[in-house]
C-alpha cells in the first residue's frame, strides 16, 4: 500500500495540489482526478464568464445530437470512445465484470489511473474465481465486489492494463479520490445490512497498485449504507454520504491526516438552527440559499452491527437526509466547498443538491441548499456528481422507472440545469470524472459495465 502522507507532508502536498491548479466554479479545482504518487496535476481551464463577470455555461441550449449507434447522445461537438466493456479479457485473466459504479481518476507518470468498483452482490459473476478477498461465500468463493483499474496512456488513452485491485466486497458503490493517490471504495450493502454483519465499510486502494490490494476496512469511519466520499485536503477530514430515506452526512476526522487507518472520530452533520429534516417532502425546511450554521455530533459504536448510526445520530439532532449519493470536493486558496447529491430529497422528490462550506480559521461550517428540481425535465433522481471544467456541475442520472431515459445534467454556478448528455441504453450513469488536464471526461454505463470518454469544445 502506498506510505500515508504524515503531517508536514500532507501540508505541504496540499500547497502543492494548490498552486498547480486554475480557478474553477467560484475558484474551486474541477478536475476528478487526483494526484498520484510522484505526479502532479495539470491546469484546468479556467470559468467562462459574461461581461458582467458572472461565470456561465457555454453549453446551456446546445440540443443532443442522436449517436448512431443508439447508445450515448451528446451536444453538437463532442464525441466519445469506449475504453473498456463488460467481458473484456485483463491482463490478469480475469475478464471486466458487470456493474460499473463510482469512479475516480488520478494523474500517475506519464499515465492516467482509473479506479472503478463495482457493485456486485453474493452471486454475482466476479469475472472470474477471484484468487483472493476480503470475505467469502458458504461455497469458499471470494465474494464479487471490488474494485478494478485501468492504466491509461495520458496522451493518447490507449489502455495499458486492466486488473483487479480489490475482490470479497458486497456493492462497491462510490467512493472518493485522496490528496495522497488512494481510492477509498464504499459498500452499500443495502437491504443485506443485517444478513452481512462484516459488510457496509469504506476500504483504500491506492491507484498505483498493480495487483489486488490487501483489503483491510477502516471500521472508525463506520458501518453503514455508504455511498460516496471525498477529502477535504485543507484538514484531511474525510465525508461522507448515506443512501437511505433517512441517511446523515458523516465526516471522519483522522487521529494522522493522510492515514485513515490509525484510527478517528466520526461525527454527524447538524444545524444550529434546530432545523432537522432536509428533505422538504412535506415543508420546505430548508430553503434555497440559505446558509444555515452546522456543527457535528460525535458518534460513538461507529462499526455497531445493528445499522443504527443513522437512527442514533438523528434521535441526537443531525440533519436527515434523503439519499445521499454523489459527494465532490473543491479547494481554493481560501476555502473548500463540498456538493452533496440527495437523490430523491425535494418537494417533488427529484433530487436536491447541497453545499456545505467548512469554516476557516475556527469559524463554523455551513450548509446550504444549491438547488432543487421541480420536474424530471430539470433532473431526475441524480447520483454521482462531478465539476466541469469550465464550472458546472455534472451530475449523472439514476432513475427508478419502468423506461429510463438517464441524462448527464448539468447545473451552473446559478443553479440552472440543462441536459449534456443522454444515455440511450437501459441503465445508470455513473462514476463521472475529468482527466487532470480537463480535456477528457470520463464516465461508467452501469450494466453491461462500459467505460467512456468523452471530449469536445468544453468551454467554446
Amino acid at each position: 500500500m502506498t506510505q500515508p502522507l504524515q503531517a508536514a507532508d500532507f501540508r505541504a502536498h496540499r500547497r502543492h495540489i494548490l498552486s498547480s491548479t486554475a480557478t474553477a466554479f467560484a475558484g474551486l479545482v474541477a478536475s476528478g482526478c487526483g494526484a498520484g504518487v510522484g505526479s502532479s496535476t495539470s491546469a484546468i481551464a479556467p470559468t467562462v464568464t459574461t461581461a458582467d463577470g458572472a461565470a456561465r455555461s457555454p453549453r446551456l441550449s446546445a440540443p443532443l445530437v442522436p449517436d448512431p449507434n443508439g447508445v450515448l447522445d451528446l451536444q453538437e461537438g463532442f464525441s466519445y470512445r469506449v475504453l473498456s466493456r463488460r467481458g473484456d479479457v485483463m491482463d490478469d485473466g480475469l475478464s471486466v465484470p458487470d456493474s460499473a459504479d463510482g469512479m475516480g481518476c488520478f494523474a500517475l507518470k506519464g499515465d492516467i489511473a482509473l479506479v472503478r468498483n463495482h457493485e456486485l452482490s453474493p452471486g454475482q459473476d466476479a469475472g472470474g474465481a477471484l484468487p483472493s478477498g476480503y470475505a467469502h461465500d458458504a461455497d469458499g468463493a471470494v465474494l464479487p465486489g471490488g474494485t478494478t483499474t485501468l492504466v491509461l496512456d495520458a496522451q493518447t488513452l490507449a489502455v495499458k492494463r486492466q486488473f483487479r485491485s480489490l475482490g470479497g466486497t458486497v456493492r462497491n458503490c462510490s467512493g472518493g479520490i485522496t490528496p495522497w493517490g488512494t481510492w477509498l471504495t464504499c459498500e452499500e450493502p443495502g437491504s443485506r445490512m443485517n444478513r452481512l454483519p462484516d459488510h457496509g465499510f469504506v476500504f483504500e486502494v491506492p491507484a498505483s497498485a498493480t495487483s489486488m490490494v490487501d483489503p483491510r476496512p477502516i471500521k472508525a469511519m463506520g458501518r453503514f449504507n455508504h455511498e460516496a466520499a471525498c477529502v477535504d485536503p485543507a484538514t484531511g477530514i474525510v465525508y461522507m454520504s448515506e443512501d437511505k430515506d433517512d441517511g446523515l452526512l458523516y465526516r471522519y476526522q483522522p487521529n494522522v491526516p493522510g492515514d485513515l487507518a490509525q484510527g478517528g472520530r466520526l461525527q454527524a452533520l447538524a444545524l444550529t438552527s434546530g432545523i432537522r429534516d432536509s428533505r422538504n417532502w412535506n415543508s420546505a425546511e430548508v430553503e434555497r440559499g440559505v446558509a444555515h450554521t452546522a456543527h457535528w455530533i460525535d458518534l460513538d459504536n461507529p462499526e455497531a452491527p445493528d445499522d443504527d448510526l443513522r437512527k442514533r445520530g438523528a434521535a441526537a439532532g443531525a440533519l436527515v437526509i434523503a439519499r445521499g449519493e454523489g459527494l465532490h470536493m473543491g479547494v481554493n486558496d481560501r476555502a473548500s466547498e463540498l456538493y452533496l447529491c440527495s437523490t430523491s430529497g425535494g418537494a417533488a422528490r427529484l433530487g436536491q443538491i447541497f453545499r456545505l462550506r467548512p469554516g476557516i480559521a475556527g469559524a463554523a461550517d455551513t450548509f446550504e441548499l444549491f438547488f432543487e428540481s421541480e420536474s424530471e425535465e430539470q433532473l431526475n433522481f441524480g447520483d454521482n456528481l462531478t465539476v466541469a471544467p469550465f464550472g458546472d456541475l455534472i451530475v449523472c442520472e439514476d432513475q427508478y422507472t419502468d423506461v429510463v431515459n438517464n441524462r448527464l445534467i448539468g447545473i451552473t454556478p446559478a443553479g440552472e440545469p440543462y441536459v449534456f448528455g443522454a444515455l440511450r441504453i437501459q441503465t445508470e450513469l455513473a462514476g463521472g470524472c475529468f482527466s487532470p488536464d480537463g480535456k477528457w471526461f470520463f464516465v461508467n454505463a452501469y450494466s453491461p459495465s462500459t467505460t467512456f470518454a468523452i471530449t469536445g469544445p468544453w468551454t467554446t
